[in-house]
């Protein structure tokens, strides 16, 4: 392309550009008082949940500031991926964009750098690391000498943080241009960010005069559960046969052996799944994502070198066999399921080794003390999330200063009272048994003293449990362990009982595992508070039970506003247009190289089969249906619905 699109020209109202563009009759949340703010070349710090709209909250501004002469609008993205997605989806929608990243070859990004020096460009993507090159520099100094740098989005915005889960040193000389270029306006944007990291994230960015946007981190449409992790892989065998048959979703594992070993796992089980890791051929990578973006029903068993920037909209479900680093990590992964809205579950199985593996990645780190202290406090929020009885979105949202039922973004004025119930997560839906483990604690505590005292040297979970429990092994019976006075005073408790304590106490810090020394456990000074019974110690007594299995019209009654015709709710003659349309939508986007979604969300699919249009007239208004997508497919359209009657 070798001139602005025709869109790019026409009303600077950004409601109308929404309109027109993007197919949308009206803004959600705080996206319109967010595009006012940048589009009148203010800065901006967003905070809004995956699948909340923040692409729109500077592809509008970028739009308006173009058709108002400023010029070109920077987008620094960290993944190729998400580059292509929103840059293809861009064209389709009528906007003229483009990516400078390593895909291109070098005459395609010399034409990209001509095009965006003409001000051709209304969004040119560009990642972190080439933003910083001189070369790209000197590109934006000569847009700036004539007027032509209209905006800088700073996507994935966490990334300037140590303290954030996806810390790139590259992100922090993001700096420079606000000191090179201090009028033109930023939005730095991110769906994940404690106080901590907020603060760190101004800080970093220069963003101290920015006004702040706190969406709402409630994803209201996904379920939580997290139970007991016994037998992992088959545990997660049976969600997904149980729950998400042919589905898509993402499954994240710790190492890159763990992840060939559960694609290989659920393949053999009949299970359309694929491995992801930094270990693959890079080829190998990218054909197993562009599978899984441009495929129905497949299955992403990854480290969390996958995931972010992912646009996919239908994820059905995100599992972790292994804990997460942190919160955000956790509440960042399991975002990506029900992007569009409809159900989507997070699941994840945990058990006592997640707890020592965490722990020792922080204690062996070679970073600061200071550092491993905010670890270590970011860990014990997600144990205390993971070993919770009560209501788990709950925990989650306060995790981020959010009452829930109080939501920040909330209209002035209305009235909200807090809740202490999602009614959704595993805990609300089936309220777990919770048993009251301070004697055992106090018990275990006691045989981890007076074995390490008779033997001087400690032991692993196994034999102090063994001991515990009376087992006269042959281990107990070498160290003469059966004469300390705990043995066999804890044997009215399972394996699986005391397994559930040691992970609290450890999660507590009661317990530390000392990984040099095989793993043997050893007291804390924390240990005192709860042998003196001043710490209760309250474990439910199973979290391991598998869902009633639902159907798939269950899982998807009910669906949330952001697709009120989604496919489940039509009738037979609606469900048949419905795929009439998806068949259709899938050569179309064979032949774009794209995405299927990037043509149409389902959603838009399933308001036109609802609606059944006979004509280009009936197509108008149906949401994420833009002028020009509706030039580009309006007619098609008319003409599969009318070959589905």
């Amino acid at each position: 392309m070798s001139s602005p699109h025709p869109i790019d020209s026409g009303s600077t109202a950004p409601l109308a550009i929404l309109r027109e563009v993007f197919g949308y009759e009206a803004f959600r949340g705080p996206q319109a008082a967010i595009v006012d703010q940048v589009t009148g070349g203010g800065d901006a710090l967003v905070l809004m949940p995956t699948g909340g709209g923040k692409s729109l909250c500077y592809q509008i501004p970028a739009i308006a500031r173009a058709r108002a002469g400023h010029g070109v609008s920077i987008v620094v993205s960290p993944l190729i991926a998400l580059m292509h997605d929103q840059v293809g989806a861009l064209h389709e929608a009528g906007v003229s964009a483009a990516f400078l990243n390593s895909t291109l070859d070098w005459q395609e990004a010399l034409d990209v750098e001509r095009r965006t020096a003409r001000a051709e460009l209304t969004l040119l993507y560009a990642a972190p690391e080439r933003v910083n090159t001189p070369r790209f520099l000197e590109l934006l100094d000569g847009l700036a000498a004539r007027g032509k740098l209209a905006l800088f989005a700073i996507d994935e915005a966490h990334c300037v943080s140590q303290w954030g889960h996806d810390f790139r040193p590259e992100y922090r000389a993001l700096a420079v241009l606000h000191e090179r270029y201090p009028a033109v306006p930023r939005i730095a944007l991110t769906a994940t960010a404690d106080a901590l990291t907020r603060a760190d994230i101004v800080e970093r960015l220069q963003l101290q005069d920015a006004r702040q946007f706190v969406s709402s981190f409630d994803r209201p449409n996904i379920r939580y559960a997290i139970v007991e992790k016994k037998d992992a892989s088959t545990q997660l065998l049976r969600f997904i046969e149980r729950e998400h048959e042919g589905e898509a979703g993402v499954v994240y594992c710790q190492s890159r052996k763990r992840v060939e070993e559960v694609a290989q796992m659920l393949a053999d089980a009949g299970v359309n799944a694929l491995p992801y890791h930094a270990g693959l051929d890079a080829a190998v990578r990218q054909r197993h994502q562009d599978r899984f973006l441009r495929e129905e029903g497949i299955v992403m068993v990854a480290t969390i070198a996958f995931g972010m920037g992912i646009d996919k909209p239908d994820v059905r479900f995100v599992a972790h066999l292994d804990l997460p680093k942190n919160i955000e990590g956790y509440y960042q992964e399991t975002g990506r399921g029900g992007r569009d809205g409809l159900p989507a579950d997070a699941w994840m199985a945990y058990g006592l080794q997640d707890v020592v593996n965490q722990r020792r990645m922080i204690d062996e780190s070679p970073a600061a003390e200071e550092f491993k202290q905010v670890m270590r406090g970011k860990l014990d929020a997600l144990l205390a999330l993971a070993e919770a009885t009560d209501c788990r979105r709950v925990r989650l949202l306060a995790y981020f200063d959010e009452t829930y039922g109080m939501p920040p973004d909330a209209p002035p004025g209305e009235e909200r009272v807090p809740l202490m119930h999602c009614g959704s997560c595993d805990n609300c839906l089936s309220p777990p048994a919770v048993w009251d483990g301070t004697d055992a604690a106090r018990k275990l505590l006691s045989t981890i003293y007076r074995v390490q005292q008779q033997s001087g040297i400690g032991f692993g979970a196994g034999h102090i449990m063994d001991i515990l429990r009376g087992k006269t092994t042959d281990k107990v019976k070498q160290f003469f362990h059966e004469r300390v006075s705990t043995f066999g005073i804890g044997a009215e408790y399972s394996e699986t009982q005391l397994r559930g304590v040691l992970r609290q106490l450890i999660a507590i810090g009661a317990v530390e595992v000392d990984a040099e020394k095989f793993n043997t456990l050893r007291l804390t000074d924390g240990s005192r508070a709860v042998l003196r019974g001043e710490v209760p110690v309250r474990l439910r007594e199973s979290v391991s039970q598998p869902a009633q299995r639902r159907s798939r019209r269950e899982r998807t009654s009910g669906a949330s506003a952001a697709a009120p015709a989604a496919a489940a709710a039509l009738d037979t003659a609606g469900q048949a247009r419905f795929a009439a349309l998806k068949a259709w939508r899938a050569e179309v986007a064979k032949a774009h190289n794209l995405p299927a979604y990037v043509i149409f969300h389902d959603a838009t699919l399933a308001a036109i089969a609802e609606r059944a249009p006979d004509s280009l007239e009936a197509l108008e208004g149906i949401s994420g249906l833009g002028a020009k997508k509706l030039e580009a497919y309006g007619a098609e359209v008319v003409r599969v619905i009318a070959s589905a009657r």
